[in-house]
């Protein structure tokens, strides 16, 4: 990937990216944590201890290449996005507890998503030990700045104007899912020589954890006793990943574009899948409406 992309195009336009999803946010959010403690305590325990261990059976399963090893790793490290909350609206689902737990997560990931990563290449070894890419401190301070400042900065502007917070949140959402594609597409171009070898070794693999992801984000809230509009809300919580921050990470953190195919080849299956999940949850809801 061109190195001026790598080194100030993506990290601005994620800065942008969490600057909206600031927009989004209050306080309030935070708060809410204490008024619902089980529907987010189910919810973060699937996405921060659930997946990762998931995607590493599913690692051993499946054997791609170490470093696609390190990138699925990556990904299910990585916090819910914005596109999340406009799922759970779509099909019906809590949206209040899906900005909730992406605010959480999103403070929760600066810690974690280090610990999983390096976890991940110390395991799997991609450089062959000496030469492997690694969250060091500078790196992990590097996460933090990309990730909560400009949460921090949306939110102090919205708590100043909700006006223009509300006015902006539409055009910054979009902006996110192009922003998205664009990484979707310098990512594959970057690595368009290896294309068919990387979708042969974790297209499957990508496949199926989306489909894990979304199953065990809407069955463990669920299984908890946890209402079905906020057990929806979970799922897409849990199955629809941030693979903005992870590509990001991939390429301007840890300066290695291979490590950024899983996010991108998970964020191109993820849309059709979660949009197929939200219609067949919402399917037998919509039979039982009255017609007259």
């Amino acid at each position: 990937m061109d190195s001026a992309l790598a080194t100030v195009g993506l990290p601005l336009a994620l800065v942008v990216v969490m600057f909206g999803l600031g927009l989004s946010l209050t306080v309030e959010d935070f708060r809410r944590v204490g008024r619902a403690p089980k529907a987010v305590g189910v919810a973060l325990a699937a996405q921060l201890l659930v997946l990762p261990a998931a995607c590493f059976l599913l690692i051993l399963l499946f054997d791609p290449s170490p470093i696609m090893a390190v990138g699925m790793m990556l990904l299910a490290a990585s916090p819910g996005g914005t596109t999340a909350n406009l799922f759970s609206h779509l099909f019906r689902g809590d949206v209040a507890l899906n900005i909730t737990l992406t605010a959480v997560n999103s403070v929760i990931a600066v810690v974690t998503l280090p610990i999983v990563v390096n976890f991940a290449l110390g395991y799997f070894e991609p450089g062959g030990g000496d030469d492997q890419v690694g969250l060091q401190f500078g790196k992990v301070a590097q996460v933090f700045v990309i990730v909560l400042v400009p949460v921090a900065i949306g939110m102090f502007v919205r708590s100043r104007s909700e006006g223009f917070a509300a006015r902006a949140e539409r055009p910054v959402r979009i902006l996110s899912i192009l922003v998205l594609a664009v990484l979707i597409l310098a990512t594959m171009l970057a690595e368009r020589e290896n294309l068919a070898e990387y979708l042969a070794d974790v297209g499957l693999l990508a496949t199926v954890f989306c489909v894990l992801s979304l199953t065990v984000g809407y069955v463990l809230p669920r299984l908890a006793g946890i209402d079905k509009k906020q057990a929806i809300a979970s799922g897409f919580e849990v199955g629809i990943h941030n693979g903005t921050l992870a590509i990001a990470i991939a390429v301007s953190v840890l300066d290695d574009e291979q490590l950024a195919v899983p996010a991108a080849v998970y964020s191109v299956v993820m849309f059709p899948l979660a949009a197929l999940a939200g219609a067949l949850l919402t399917a037998r809801d919509r039979r039982t409406v009255p017609t007259g």
